[in-house]
């Protein structure tokens, strides 16, 4: 399962280099992504979804099958909210909300998440 990341200040890259995954990449603009992928995240101002990562969904949103984001509990509410944003407005499960770069346990949380939703992914293409 592909996994695009979108990082600020190091904290999500941090948390996707944690991952024991090898197909993942940074979020680029001028990507296409033609199978599904789940995308982590960071939260920016009032518990928003960054521009970047707005603009990235309006193109490749119709193969996103999950989501997490970063954020810092100190904002309450509005900690990692941007994940709970995506989730709700592309109808796909928020896998992990993560303060700054993740601990072990959001590592092995979100690792649970992906496998489980790729043999599901598997289990469907097989059927059809």
């Amino acid at each position: 399962m592909q996994i695009i990341y979108d990082s600020k200040t190091g904290n999500v890259k941090r948390f996707a280099d944690k991952l024991p995954f090898e197909d993942k990449q940074p979020l680029q603009q001028d990507t296409h992504i033609d199978q599904p992928f789940i995308l982590i995240t960071y939260t920016t101002g009032f518990g928003n979804i960054p521009p970047s990562t707005e603009e990235f969904l309006a193109k490749n949103a119709g193969n996103l099958v999950g989501v997490a984001a970063s954020g810092n509990r100190i904002w309450g509410a509005n900690f990692a909210k941007s994940a709970d944003t995506i989730s709700a407005r592309y109808n796909i499960p928020v896998f992990r909300k993560f303060e700054l770069s993740g601990t072990s346990s959001d590592v092995e949380t979100f690792t649970q998440e992906v496998n489980n939703v790729t043999t599901k992914t598997k289990q469907h293409s097989t059927m059809g």
